[in-house]
């Protein structure tokens, strides 16, 4: 077996290879005068099993369109080498929000990714907390494979929130099935909870609309989302539960994007924690010392070794 991490993804793979008791194998990612680039192992891949890690987050120093095309060159170059299987390790997996049109004559983008991945040679895909799993799944003909940190949350949630936290919230419609999951794991560690409620959220156009609150809220709420990225999502849901009486609000979310430095998140006075999991590398985001100091990050590294292992058998 080896393991790649892509220079972006560098810190989650050293962590990935220390919890799989092994070394990130060598590689080179050149760049060019003219803008190119090139990516190739420097070790003997023929007929072996490769994983490459790479999170397809835009940040300071590379944008998503080029993470992706790393990605992919760097696949071909393997396949090339005769690697006998590649799986493409994604934490974050680009372009998942548009998944379905919502227009006329919309891109369903996130299967163009797909596709072009497997133009390459892809054997294997794996992610954590697709924005849309079942459109994750059906968008590759390859196996794929969704890793999820809700027990990572739990865990975190139950070790260091208040005892008394009795309220679980989704941030929308489409969240509730896995905020049911989230409130049954925390629900194990912690028999506080009571209540559940669900945030009505419209988006068009980019513009998120509807502040409407379903459900009973108590003193002190969790909300978890599969990513920030402006942030609008849960000001509005913390909002909401602060108007209902709440007196702590919490969130977590798999992925922090944190796009443009995501101000409403950080100056919301309703929001007490931040948690995300570093499926994001945060410190390339070119956020401030007072936002970064906000921000509790969970490491994935052995959720995505475990998920090796298992695929190693």
């Amino acid at each position: 077996m080896l393991l790649f991490a892509l220079n972006s993804s560098s810190a989650l793979g050293s962590g990935v290879a220390s919890a799989l008791g092994c070394r990130l194998s060598p590689h080179e990612e050149r760049e060019f005068a003219c803008g190119e680039h090139k990516c190739r192992p420097l070790v003997d891949a023929w007929g072996e099993a490769v994983y490459v890690l790479s999170s397809l987050h835009g940040d300071r120093s590379y944008s998503v369109n080029d993470k992706i095309c790393r990605l992919l060159f760097f696949i071909g170059a393997l396949k090339d080498a005769g690697a006998q299987q590649v799986t493409a390790v994604m934490p974050y997996f680009a372009y998942s929000r548009k998944d379905r049109r919502t227009k006329a004559n919309d891109p369903v983008t996130s299967r163009y990714v797909a596709a072009i991945l497997e133009s390459v040679g892809v054997d294997r895909v794996v992610t954590m907390d697709v924005h849309n799993q079942a459109a994750f799944e059906n968008s590759f003909s390859c196996p794929s494979v969704n890793v999820t940190t809700i027990d990572l949350f739990a865990e975190y949630f139950a070790r260091t929130a208040p005892e008394d936290v009795d309220t679980i919230v989704s941030p929308d419609l489409g969240g509730i099935k896995v905020s049911r999951q989230f409130l049954e794991a925390y629900a194990e560690r912690s028999r506080s909870v009571k209540h559940f409620a669900v945030m009505d959220k419209r988006r068009s156009e980019g513009v998120v609309s509807g502040s409407g609150l379903i459900g009973e809220v108590g003193k002190h709420v969790l909300i978890l989302d599969d990513m920030i990225g402006g942030g609008s999502t849960l000001c509005r849901a913390a909002s909401a539960c602060r108007e209902a009486g709440a007196q702590s609000v919490r969130v977590g979310a798999t992925h922090g994007l944190f796009e443009h430095g995501a101000p409403a998140i950080f100056e919301h006075p309703g929001i007490d924690e931040i948690v995300v999991s570093d499926s994001v590398a945060i410190g390339n985001l070119g956020l401030g010392e007072a936002c970064l100091e906000r921000v509790t990050i969970l490491g994935s590294a052995e959720l995505l070794a475990q998920c090796i292992r298992e695929m190693q058998g």
